[in-house]
């Protein structure tokens, strides 16, 4: 049953002036083609542009080739590079074809990816792009993503273990929204495009439809994204959803967040620290291990600084509740399934300025639902509904007067696609029947808007799978949390995505790395890099900056790294050094044990200890950075009273 579909802008073709400027790549290109935007309309011919019919074919095979340079599709001249032959006999090109992705390499990985047999040539084409990112030849990777998006969108991809796909033409534009962001200098976006996805639960991925709409690139200078800025506290807000907190949309479409009328942007995090040895049930907000009657996270961590796992006289106890204020953080995200400790959050709020991001779980591994573990919550059930709406009043009502509420997280991935027996990872079966659990959510939602209309409520979602249906069938939500773990340069199309299917404010709820690199070891760097660029690209969307200006902050998975996850052995006493998951992370996996941006050390001072990681200094200096002042006189003609809006 077809239960989704998604809606991307995309961007084509259509070849513009361009100066290139020299960023030294990291190796020589014999032939980089005659063309730094490809027109594809000058060779070949588009069909059902906009449709699920869509193709391009090529008529100028020689044309399209030189204008492409090599390594792109139809050019083969990457044989006849200079460089190729002597990587041959440096024995560099051998290896598994998996082991030259970000290998370290790129010269080589290019060569084995431009090359490599027997491979669709969109799965080809993408990883040459990569390898040619990877190097410093942004323009030629530009190219080669473009070709792989226009020629092959349709290519599928299936994970190491045949459980999942995923699909080029998508994750190609990614990498050009990306690329193109993280470097102004190439004076480049693009523009004016459409793609939508059509995707079954547990279906042939033979079947999965893309229609493309090719856009074109276009000049879009760092000039030009500067004057692109506006001062958005200066333009009338049209919509209001919340009052003492607000979700509020200005007259320029564009979706802000506000606490009592003044701008508020989320430098968050998931804040869930463990005791080493314990699991996912062990409060930390009544954790007590040394009976004096202080907090141990909130007051009593203590910053290794030399690493030598020994509480040393200059490490004085400073508190997770200091190092997080001292970060720039705002507010933390709290599952409310354990008992709240409403006077320590009071404190946190009160001493070190901190919110909290309340989260209800509505039914996600089936609590609240009273509904089995093999069958999963059911939100056809009326008896299960009843229950989880009974357990999200008694929050609402318990906590609406706090002054450390922010908003209201209404479930964790529960639209997480299910698996063949109909129940998904979260136990659910929202994405069997999506209809069903939207209206579950409207109603959620207004229950709270009625409690409490002071704070919005949003939907914890995974990606934004359901975001149509959710647009169609649960007007009362206010924003869209979106858990999203994409790839090194940030989340591409996500903020486009979800303009066109749901005009609601977006929060990143979870994004983050590992900190350990399978088969090499702990990599605190790769980590920090990864958090910085999703980081920038949730602050380049935000209301008044050059992007889409729908997002209004995220929250980084996780604070403290939480040794139970794996489940094999002993798993609750060890950190595991295995990768759990395949991700989309730099090394393409997840060490689930290792997302913290701070460590534990060796677990023996757990949970006392704590060893800042580099994305710890890194998110410090971005969250406690002054921002840009506005280009004058640039777009503040919204210098007028505020509209009345609609309050919801």
């Amino acid at each position: 049953m077809m239960i989704f579909k998604r809606i991307l802008l995309l961007v084509g073709f259509c070849a513009v002036p361009l100066v290139v400027r020299a960023w030294n790549p990291a190796f020589p290109l014999a032939d980089p083609g005659s063309d730094p935007t490809i027109d594809y309309s000058k060779y070949g011919s588009f069909k059902g542009i906009g449709t699920f019919d869509y193709q391009y074919t090529i008529i100028s095979q020689e044309g399209l080739a030189r204008a492409s340079g090599e390594g792109i599709d139809p050019n083969l001249s990457v044989k006849r590079d200079p460089g190729y032959a002597r990587l041959e006999k440096e024995g560099r090109l051998k290896g598994d074809i998996w082991s030259h992705i970000n290998s370290g390499d790129p010269q080589a990985d290019f060569f084995v990816w431009a090359t490599a047999p027997k491979l669709d040539p969109g799965l080809r084409l993408f990883f040459t792009a990569r390898a040619l990112e990877e190097g410093g030849h942004y323009i030629h990777a530009l190219k080669a993503y473009r070709a792989a998006m226009v020629l092959h969108p349709n290519t599928y991809v299936w994970n190491r273990k045949k459980t999942w796909t995923w699909l080029i033409g998508p994750a190609a534009w990614n990498s050009i929204i990306n690329l193109t962001r993280l470097h102004p200098e190439l004076g480049l976006k693009l523009d004016g495009a459409l793609i939508r996805i059509q995707t079954t639960i547990g279906g042939d991925p033979t079947k999965n439809k893309v229609a493309v709409t090719p856009g074109k690139f276009v000049p879009y200078s760092a000039q030009q994204r500067n004057e692109a800025r506006r001062d958005v506290s200066l333009l009338p807000v049209v919509e209001r959803r919340g009052a003492k907190v607000s979700c509020v949309k200005y007259d320029n479409g564009q979706w802000g967040l506000q606490v009592e009328g003044k701008p508020f942007f989320i430098r968050g995090m998931t804040y869930t620290p463990t005791k080493v040895g314990r699991d996912y049930n062990w409060n930390w907000m009544e954790a007590d291990e040394n009976k004096n009657g202080k907090n141990d996270v909130a007051y009593e961590t203590w910053v290794d600084a030399n690493r030598n796992g020994t509480h040393d006289p200059d490490e004085p106890a400073v508190g997770d509740f200091k190092l997080l204020q001292e970060m720039g953080c705002n507010a933390i995200r709290v599952l409310d399934n354990l008992p709240l400790n409403i006077e320590l959050l009071r404190e946190m709020h009160q001493d070190y300025g901190i919110y909290v991001m309340l989260m209800n779980p509505i039914g996600a591994y089936t609590i609240n639902s009273g509904a089995s573990w093999d069958k999963g919550t059911d939100y056809r059930d009326p008896e299960q509904c009843k229950s989880m709406l009974a357990a999200l009043r008694a929050t609402v009502e318990r906590c609406k007067d706090e002054p450390w509420l922010l908003c209201y997280i209404l479930g964790n991935e529960n639209n997480m696609t299910a698996d063949y027996s109909g129940v998904n990872a979260t136990r659910t079966n929202a994405s069997v029947y999506p209809e069903a659990y939207a209206r579950f959510l409207n109603e959620a939602a207004r229950m709270i808007h009625q409690i409490d209309p002071n704070h919005p409520a949003g939907i914890g979602n995974m990606g934004l799978g359901l975001a149509d249906v959710y647009g169609k069938f649960a007007p009362e939500i206010d924003f869209i949390g979106v858990n999203a773990y994409p790839a090194m340069g940030g989340f591409g199309s996500l903020w486009f995505e979800a303009h066109t299917t749901f005009d609601r404010p977006v929060v990143v709820t979870e994004f983050g790395c590992d900190a350990y690199w399978t088969g090499k070891g702990p990599d605190e760097t790769t980590q920090a890099n990864y958090i910085r660029h999703c980081w920038e690209d949730i602050a380049y969307n935000s209301a008044g900056e050059p992007g889409v200006g729908n997002s209004i902050g995220g929250v980084v998975f996780e604070w403290a790294d939480e040794w139970w996850k794996d489940t094999t052995g002993d798993s609750l006493n060890r950190q595991n050094r295995e990768p759990t998951i395949e991700a989309a992370f730099p090394d393409g996996w997840s060490q689930e044990e290792w997302l913290g941006i701070t460590s534990q050390g060796d677990g023996t001072s757990s949970p006392f200890l704590r060893e800042l990681r580099v994305a710890y200094g890194m998110l410090k200096e971005l969250w406690n950075r002054k921002p840009l002042p506005f280009p004058a006189n640039k777009g503040n003609a919204g210098e007028q009273p505020e509209k009345p809006g609609l309050v919801k």
